[in-house]
């Protein structure tokens, strides 16, 4: 077995949760950064609509918190969210700084300044963007800024096992990672006195998401099975406009689509989003998903529309380019013709350090407020790299190290056979038809139940393979998507109301004893934790 290798620092993921703390913890030590596929491959680089920050003077954060805690359905955690909105204009104005090229408007003397955009839930226009593409450009920006650090170390294509975890004296300690390169080949141990774990989130647990490829779920279900305590996983958000087309992959249509006039229609032609919710189009995401789905229910249609041809072409096509044309390539013309969409997977609000999406950190309560994800992945990211930098190094016993085995299954010997195998394919599509079917926008107790059922037999199944067959990314991929979906139904099977992303049609009102995080321990059954 390769011996292992030590760095001061590990990141697992290179979005911009992970190249934040990245950049800020490189002054204080080495860092050692792996992702499972290409560097700028990540949820935030599909980010299309923008980051939410109090950057204008007709602004101020206690509206950025009023409109968050809206959203959150009263399950934010307070001081997290004053974290965020205090400290996320700074970090903001570092990428600004570092070379991000956010989009600006010109006032009538010539005087630049950013032109903020307006999303659903934000009572003021708040979004920092770079036309559509505002995650490409974050990650853009931070590569370049910690490209050529001598201290950086990048591994691409190296797909992390599990946590290596040393049980001493003190209890129970994440040292590193298990990685693996090439398929079949030995699992690799990389050490170091702290591990952030920057994964991204689940959306391809669904059939239909936003999220790429990558975003299995990998953070939490290696976390989980450290023992790490796991939090609101029922509360996934439906983006509600994506596109859908038969002949095209779900495609994110923003919100600031919406938030530029944008209005959602049915078959009729009817501006329905006034009946259910008095912002009408920005009202908060749960609202709108939900709203799409009923409508699609009422008229027996797959999608709903979204009208923007009332708008100027020419404005249309400067501020969503990426839009336009990814658009256009599938024969639609958004300037004289309704947008097919309908809601698709998109970030979860639920999940060592952790920053990013994997992470529960209490800013998005039931529901996050458009556009606050990219600004949790910077503050808390940079918030993790602050806390290594100043926590004493406790000092990594190599014996103990020494003695760690990989996970069995892992590990080439014997006579199991290479390569992956033709179930994978059935499996993920499969698991992804009970999710969407039972575990989707709209629920109920029965079908939870039957979900969890299924669910956790797929987890054996999955776990089964793995071990029937020497080690390969897509098996993993496989493990892990099937352990999350279980707590996610396992966590939506414990909230008996409905709040914020959770809609249970058997118990379909906010109940003040519900008002409490659904928390998950590999000890027993879940237990609530109270909010402040």
């Amino acid at each position: 077995m390769t011996q292992n290798q030590h760095y001061d620092f590990i990141v697992v993921g290179s979005g911009i949760a992970g190249l934040t703390f990245v950049r800020d913890a490189l002054p204080h030590g080495s860092v050692l950064v792996l992702t499972k596929k290409d560097k700028a491959e990540s949820n935030s680089n599909y980010a299309q609509g923008g980051i939410a920050g109090v950057m204008s003077a007709d602004d101020n954060v206690e509206l950025h918190a009023q409109d968050t805690f809206r959203a959150g359905a009263g399950l934010c955690k307070a001081d997290a969210v004053s974290v965020l909105v205090h400290e996320g204009p700074e970090r903001i104005r570092d990428l600004i700084e570092a070379g991000a090229r956010f989009s600006v408007k010109a006032d009538a003397e010539g005087h630049s300044s950013l032109a903020l955009g307006r999303e659903g839930g934000h009572s003021k226009n708040r979004i920092v963007h770079a036309v559509d593409r505002t995650g490409w450009e974050c990650e853009r920006t931070l590569l370049g800024d910690v490209k050529d650090r001598p201290n950086l170390h990048l591994l691409e294509h190296l797909f992390v096992i599990d946590l290596a975890v040393a049980h001493g004296p003190d209890g129970p300690r994440c040292v590193g990672v298990w990685a693996l390169g090439a398929p079949d080949a030995e699992p690799k141990l990389f050490t170091a006195r702290a591990v952030l774990l920057a994964t991204g989130g689940s959306g391809r647990v669904y059939m239909h998401t936003t999220n790429p490829a990558i975003a299995t779920g990998d953070g939490v279900a290696m976390a989980w099975r450290a023992g790490a305590t796991i939090a609101n996983m029922e509360f996934v958000q439906f983006h509600p406009t994506t596109l859908y087309h038969p002949h095209g992959e779900s495609f994110l249509i923003s919100e600031a689509v919406r938030g530029e006039g944008g209005i959602l229609r049915n078959r009729d032609g009817e501006a329905f989003m006034s009946r259910y919710h008095a912002m009408a189009d920005l009202a908060p995401r749960d609202v709108v998903a939900r709203a799409i789905h009923a409508e699609r229910l009422l008229h027996g249609e797959p999608c709903v529309f979204l009208d923007v041809t009332h708008l100027d072409a020419g404005h249309l096509r400067r501020r969503f380019p990426t839009i336009e044309g990814r658009c256009s390539e599938l024969g639609i013309d958004i300037t004289g013709y309704l947008i097919p969409v309908v809601p698709a997977a998109n970030s979860a609000c639920g999940g060592l350090y952790a920053a990013g999406e994997v992470a529960c950190t209490g800013v998005h309560g039931a529901n996050r407020l458009a556009s606050n994800s990219l600004l949790e992945a910077m503050v808390f990211g940079h918030r993790a790299a602050d806390d290594v930098a100043a926590a004493p190094e406790l000092p990594v016993d190599v014996a103990l190290v020494a003695s760690l085995a990989p996970p069995s299954f892992a590990v080439c010997g014997g006579e199991r056979p290479a390569g992956r195998p033709h179930a994978v394919d059935a499996f993920r599509r499969h698991m992804a038809a009970v999710m969407g079917d039972y575990a989707g926008i709209v629920r109920n107790d029965a079908d939870l139940s039957s979900a969890l059922e299924q669910m956790r037999r797929f987890e054996v199944d999955a776990e089964t393979l793995c071990v029937l067959h020497k080690p390969d990314p897509d098996l993993l991929e496989l493990r892990n998507v099937a352990t999350v979906g279980r707590l996610i139904i396992e966590s939506a099977a414990a909230r008996l109301e409905s709040r914020g992303l959770h809609y249970n049609t058997d118990h379909p009102e906010p109940l003040e004893e519900w008002r409490q995080d659904t928390v998950l321990r590999r000890d027993g059954a879940p237990a609530a934790a109270s909010m402040p």
